[in-house]
């Protein structure tokens, strides 16, 4: 008895080896394939004209046939685009709540400064007159000087000198005297000197002017 199946040995023979084309164009990494030397097997020549992509054996995720992007990424999208926008607002709003309570604080520590030194003003004009009078000696020239450097670390200022042009915006001219040589008003005496914090005026200082009619 005869049967008509083929054995192992005729479907594994030396004379008729199995073959496998490969006809993909990219690797399984994506990656364009090498083009196949001249003469190759199976019909290369032709399949480097066709569309790279037509080889590969599974569909591109995220993309319909009209390449519309897949929804859910643009829904992801749109909460990052959200999240970075309040993100961007809220540091815009805390820096602008930093930058006011600096200068609210700074005109806090000015106020307290000029506080101060609006109190100690009768005690400061008593030094200045005793020492204009050369009564400030001993112990109490030293006194006075401290005085005046702490005052100093504070960015209080004492102006007012004679000879210094007239200028109604930091002197309080109690006196005016003419003079037809004077071409301008000058401080010929400070009655009590001026006292500022910065720019800040806390008192004018009250001279006696000379100037001309």
């Amino acid at each position: 008895m005869t049967s008509d199946a083929q054995g192992p040995e005729e479907l594994g023979s030396e004379d008729q080896p199995f073959h496998f084309t490969d006809k993909r164009k990219v690797t399984p990494e994506g990656r364009p394939k090498e083009a196949a030397p001249e003469g190759a097997a199976g019909s290369a020549g032709n399949d480097a004209e066709q569309d790279p992509l037509a080889g590969l054996d599974f569909e591109p995720t995220g993309f319909d046939g009209d390449d519309t992007v897949d929804p859910a990424l643009l829904a992801a999208q749109s909460e990052a685009a959200a999240h970075l926008d309040a993100l961007q607002r809220e540091r815009a709003s805390f820096t602008n709540y930093r930058n006011r309570s600096l200068r609210d604080q700074e005109a806090a520590r000015v106020k307290g400064v000029e506080d101060v030194l609006a109190a100690l003003l009768p005690v400061l004009d008593d030094i200045d007159r005793a020492r204009q009078h050369g009564e400030l000696d001993g112990p109490f020239v030293a006194i006075s000087d401290k005085l005046d450097a702490s005052l100093a670390k504070f960015g209080v200022e004492r102006y007012g000198v004679v000879g210094e042009e007239f200028d109604p915006t930091v002197h309080e001219a109690l006196m005016h005297q003419v003079d037809p040589e004077a071409t301008s008003a000058t401080v010929n005496m400070v009655i009590e000197p001026g006292y500022r914090i910065g720019e800040k005026i806390v008192r004018a200082a009250r001279v006696s002017v000379v100037g001309p009619e």
